[in-house]
């Protein structure tokens, strides 16, 4: 059966983490996030889950850590300060190949900034925020049906891989409402048995957890093993959508909140007579290349679109490769770029309505 309603952002974020078989979840309550905290606090324990407000991030990304590592469907969530506190943490769990969830709803900064939403931390979700060489996968929700959508599909890639996995989302998206919608009999899916979890070791050999490796050349060759995961989620798991791009002579290129305001100018570019495509990345990392790289090929310019000073940016313009000339437009600040002001600046760049 079918079950539908009005949901924000963060509660569709948090039940689609209860239906995906989340059992354990640690936060610290920080605007624009607290909906979500909320949420998991009513209901977590009528799953026979476990709920703890923590009394740090770094406490609460700790206790994740132990969770996973004894077996559990496990997340944590913050916005973007938090997400500072807990890179440690998750550079850990990376390193001591870990499942998790972890669900940042950015607000503006740098420091403390403000509670606005903004997309300033791409940098720290898709480049590492924390020590050492490791990747989180990295899913950017537009919707609040793609923020349970996308929670749900977390665990499973994160139990696929042994990863943690980010669900990079904003103040904007977090807080919004819009019609939410699932399947009452959904399943938890990629649920398989974990014989590496720290259950006790009655009726098997001991084993261990760990990140630590001081043998000469050990670590080298723990880090390859890494990246040759890595390798293998980035040929299996992008994800991208494209709109009108086929004729396009102008690409433009935004994801999550800024991708939904600059989807909905598209149509309007071509009334108007500027043959415009659009690009979502949906996996910042893996981050789309090879899709971005062939569209290249065929149109004069990308106009990346994002709430920053432009991060995103960089990305698309490695993808290109100078076959077409990359320009940028961004709110940043917490301020959300309109759609107008969208419109206009792609009509200034375009060549052919100069």
């Amino acid at each position: 059966m079918k079950t539908r309603y009005l949901s924000t952002g963060n509660e569709a974020c948090a039940e689609g983490a209860l239906r995906a078989g989340c059992r354990f979840y640690a936060g610290y309550p920080i605007t624009p996030q607290n909906e979500l905290i909320a949420y998991m606090a009513r209901h977590m324990e009528e799953r026979d889950g476990i709920f703890i407000q923590s009394e740090s991030e770094l406490a609460a990304i700790s206790m994740v850590l132990g969770a996973s590592a004894a077996g559990a469907r496990a997340m944590t969530s913050s916005s973007s300060p938090g997400i500072s506190l807990k890179q440690e943490g998750i550079s850990y769990m990376a390193g001591c190949e870990l499942p998790a969830v972890i669900v940042n709803i950015m607000r503006g900064g740098p420091g403390l900034g403000n509670i606005s939403a903004s997309q300033s931390d791409y940098f720290q979700a898709t480049k590492g925020g924390g020590h050492g060489d490791y990747r989180l996968i990295v899913l950017a929700p537009a919707t609040v049906q793609e923020m349970f959508d996308f929670t749900f599909k977390a665990f499973e890639l994160a139990d696929k891989y042994r990863t943690p996995v980010m669900i990079l989302s904003d103040g904007m998206l977090g807080q919004m409402m819009e019609p939410l919608e699932y399947d009452e009999d959904i399943e938890p899916s990629g649920i398989t048995k974990k014989p590496w979890a720290m259950t006790g070791a009655k009726g098997r050999e001991a084993q261990s957890i760990r990140s630590l490796y001081l043998g000469d050349g050990v670590l080298e060759e723990y880090n390859k093993k890494l990246q040759k995961k890595y390798k293998k989620i980035k040929n299996n798991e992008i994800k991208c959508e494209l709109y009108k791009c086929d004729d396009a002579d102008i690409i433009l290129v935004a994801y999550g909140s800024a991708g939904r305001i600059t989807g909905s100018c598209i149509d309007k570019l071509r009334e108007d007579g500027i043959k415009a495509g659009f690009i979502k990345p949906v996996t910042l990392w893996p981050f789309p290349y090879d899709i971005i790289k062939k569209a290249a090929e065929n149109v004069d310019r990308f106009i990346v679109v994002e709430m920053s000073t432009g991060q995103m940016v960089e990305d698309v313009m490695l993808a290109v490769e100078g076959k077409a000339k990359v320009e940028f437009y961004g709110r940043t600040g917490g301020s959300i770029p309109q759609a107008e002001d969208i419109i206009n600046v792609a009509k200034e760049k375009c060549n052919k309505c100069k």
